[in-house]
């Protein structure tokens, strides 16, 4: 019989959660910080290691934000997201919508159109030589407040990458009250244009960030949402509405958010009927991978084939991709998971 990892492997995948820098492998952020000693970045493996051990999640923004100041011309993000698609591509990741912060580059002094430009032949690349399709999500770091909303907004809209998908939110979620008006604006200029609305919340505060994101923000999808089961109002909205919700186990421990990974809320979102997709978020930095975060929901969670399947097939789901692409990823998680059935019958 077929081995749970052997079925997690040969099950197509998409990934939904995923940040272009967080994506950074040890060896491309030891390069990157030998390259920039300035960045303040360890150029050591161990003690890179030290750095990515996360006292809570302000810490980890900190980290985050001395990471994406080693990437500085155009060459490091295409160089960043070819690097995403080769690993991805390693775990049977078919399509990642691959989150971008433009104003971390832009600010540091890249202009717009030159990212975009190099973020455009890395997606092409990507499908060429990895066989993984790549989508964006722009995000912005919601503690940067106006200027960073307008200018994230002013990119997406001026310089588009071709692949653009989706208009996001992220950072420190408690910074968030102070710019609210600014991101309903920006929010509902990007959707008026288009795009998808797909912001972080219920990380790292409590439900009345989900529910902003809900109804000032118009989210398509939440980006972690786990504090939702602290509001039954909220989760009765999320069961009727099924907005899917990228959950990502071993982040919500690596960023104190939980106290480890047997404790995770994910079993109790599955047992509400909620809508949930398995995601990774910053792998390298949380020591994880996205075949790792099945592997991990298997071991932790008692979780069979035919609830990992469910966990792949609801990513699908809630991808933007068109619907006969989704129709064709479908029919192959069907296929092996029915030829799983077959072999323990």
């Amino acid at each position: 019989m077929e081995s749970i990892d052997g079925f997690i492997d040969r099950l197509p995948k998409v990934e939904l959660h995923l940040h272009l820098v967080g994506s950074a492998s040890v060896l491309t952020v030891l390069e990157l910080a030998r390259r920039h000693p300035d960045g303040g970045v360890p150029q050591s493996a161990a003690e890179l290691a030290a750095f990515y051990e996360f006292r809570d999640f302000p810490h980890f923004a900190d980290v985050y934000a001395a990471v994406s100041s080693l990437v500085r011309g155009p060459a490091d993000v295409a160089e960043l997201v070819l690097g995403a698609a080769r690993d991805l591509a390693g775990q049977n990741v078919r399509y990642a919508e691959l989150t971008v912060t433009p104003y971390t580059f832009t600010a540091g002094g890249m202009a717009a159109a030159d990212l975009t430009e190099a973020l455009d032949i890395a997606a092409r690349s990507a499908r060429r030589e990895h066989g993984v399709r790549i989508a964006y999500i722009f995000d912005i770091a919601g503690e940067l407040g106006a200027q960073a909303a307008h200018a994230t907004l002013e990119h997406a809209l001026r310089w588009p990458p071709e692949a653009l998908t989706g208009f996001g939110l992220a950072g420190i979620e408690q910074a968030r009250p102070a710019y609210a008006e600014v991101f309903r604006s920006v929010f509902g200029t990007a959707i008026a244009a288009g795009l998808h609305s797909v912001p972080h919340a219920g990380e790292m505060s409590g439900p009345a960030t989900i529910w902003e994101a809900l109804g000032g923000l118009r989210a398509e999808r939440i980006g972690h949402g786990i504090s939702c089961l602290d509001d039954p109002a909220l989760v009765a909205r999320l069961q009727e509405s099924q907005v899917p919700l990228e959950v990502c186990p071993t982040s919500n421990v690596c960023t104190r958010q939980v106290p480890d990974l047997e404790t995770h809320p994910l079993p109790r979102l599955l047992e509400q009927g909620l809508f949930v997709t398995l995601n990774s978020d910053d792998p390298p930095m949380f020591g994880t991978t996205l075949r790792e975060e099945y592997q991990r929901a298997a071991a932790a969670f008692g979780l069979g084939r035919q609830q990992l399947a469910a966990l792949a097939v609801n990513g699908v789901r809630a991808s933007f991709l068109e619907s006969a692409a989704k129709q064709a990823l479908l029919q192959e998680i069907e296929a092996v998971t029915s030829g799983a059935d077959q072999q323990m019958a």
